[in-house]
């Protein structure tokens, strides 16, 4: 095994990237990250390792004193067959006391949203990174796209000169 190579193999900090939710960049607008584990079945870990998860409708919810991360999709593992999972069934996230407590309470306050960004595995265990995030207005995505076409032209002067 080289050296700086982490239990799961990929790279130097061992990170393995599964799902990616891009629709998320472009509807909300991300304040703050945070990467917290997820409390996965044998089936379901053998499943992202085969890269069968989907992000796109996923969203994370307070219940009680925890958050569950509902609607992430990964998929059946068919050798388990007898022993599977539910795709779609709620999943505990692993975070510590203190920053669960602070973000139940930005999004009990004030209207935030907690939404999965990408999926991975990192050193061999399956992570999560998660955006609070606030929606994003019509004017908002379209000073987005603003933005963007004016890089994009000031980039194109660049390479002319």
């Amino acid at each position: 095994m080289a050296a700086g190579k982490g239990k799961g193999g990929t790279g130097e900090s061992g990170i393995k990237i599964i799902a990616e939710n891009r629709k998320a960049r472009a509807a909300y607008s991300v304040d703050e990250k945070v990467e917290a584990g997820l409390a996965l079945s044998g089936s379901e870990v053998k499943a992202l390792r085969a890269g069968t998860a989907n992000l796109s409708d996923a969203y994370a919810l307070p219940k009680g004193s925890e958050l569950y991360l509902l609607n992430a999709h990964i998929g059946s593992y068919n050798p388990s067959s007898f022993f599977s999972h539910e795709p779609l069934r709620g999943r505990k996230l692993l975070m510590h006391r203190a920053e669960i407590d602070r973000w139940i309470t930005k999004v009990r306050e004030r209207g935030y949203s907690i939404i999965p960004l990408l999926l991975y595995f990192k050193n061999g265990r399956a992570k999560v990174e998660l955006g609070l995030c606030q929606g994003k207005t019509h004017e908002d995505r379209r000073q987005d796209i603003k933005e963007r076409e004016t890089k994009r032209e000031m980039d194109r002067a660049m390479r002319r000169r």
